[in-house]
């Protein structure tokens, strides 16, 4: 792979980029499907459509400032399958930190690869977390360090800093761990929902290659379920102290539901003064 592939839209052109995308992209269609709501967000990754299957009525996709370029909304850089699908309502140029929403206002915020490409994560998150309702969701995508792939693009920076070596994973941005997300995300009173990792295949640049080892997803999903090149979690924002308050009508169903209770009188026996 040649070294002037720095940037994450160029890399995901690549194979190993493809690949990626291709099992991100069949995790969001499966997650968000059944995520209902009003207002759903995704913030960067034009070439990912995250929110594709999902049936919320009000979409936006924000892109400039700290993340991913606009290029992405006339169908560069994507499948054909994806191009057709892209058709956003309204696209945003904005910061992911400064986010143009009120607080507690959207349902559904979607994270593919943004907070590795923020110039401030945790900014970026409190962001996030200000104009989600309680119990919205937000879904996180991300490169996993702690992977084959990984492990090559340290070893690669370390080739580099001796004037002989390549990077395989984009040059930009700073991968995030999964124990250190699910650190940030409990500061900030968001409660895990579900976590999984994908992509266990070696770190190869070849599409040939990369499919002759397709068998390693079922192994690395059963063996070494935590070290897949990518991690995918769903949280939901939690409000402490907080009750959710039920329609009337299903408050006055559950009372009629009830059993009913026959109460026995204290008297006095019959022949007795």
């Amino acid at each position: 792979m040649s070294s002037e592939i720095i940037g994450l839209t160029q890399w995901l052109d690549t194979p190993p980029g493809q690949c990626l995308l291709a099992w991100e992209r069949a995790q969001f269609e499966q997650a968000l499907a059944d995520v209902f709501g009003y207002h759903a967000l995704q913030l960067g990754l034009p070439q990912l459509a995250a929110l594709r299957s999902n049936r919320m009525p009000h979409q936006w996709l924000a892109v400039g400032g700290d993340l991913a370029s606009v290029e992405g909304l006339d169908g560069a850089g994507l499948t054909d399958q994806d191009a057709r699908a892209v058709v956003w309502p309204a696209a945003l140029q904005l910061h992911s930190a400064a986010l143009p929403f009120a607080s507690g206002s959207l349902d559904l915020v979607v994270l593919p690869h943004t907070l590795e490409l923020s110039d401030d994560p945790h900014a970026t998150l409190r962001e996030v977390e200000r104009v989600l309702l309680p119990e919205g969701r937000v879904v996180i995508s991300g490169l996993n360090p702690a992977s084959l792939w990984g492990l090559r693009q340290r070893r690669g920076r370390w080739l580099r800093s001796l004037g002989r070596g390549q990077l395989f994973l984009p040059e930009q941005g700073h991968f995030i761990g999964y124990w250190r997300l699910r650190d940030w995300l409990r500061l900030l009173d968001f409660e895990v929902e579900s976590a999984r990792f994908g992509v266990y295949r070696p770190a190869l640049s070849s599409a040939r290659w990369l499919e002759r080892f397709a068998w390693m997803e079922r192994m690395g999903a059963r063996w070494w379920p935590i070290l897949g090149a990518v991690y995918f979690v769903v949280a939901v924002k939690r409000v402490r102290g907080m009750r959710l308050i039920e329609p009337a009508w299903r408050q006055s169903r559950r009372r009629s539901a009830a059993p009913a209770t026959a109460t026995r009188q204290q008297g006095h026996g019959p022949g007795v003064d």
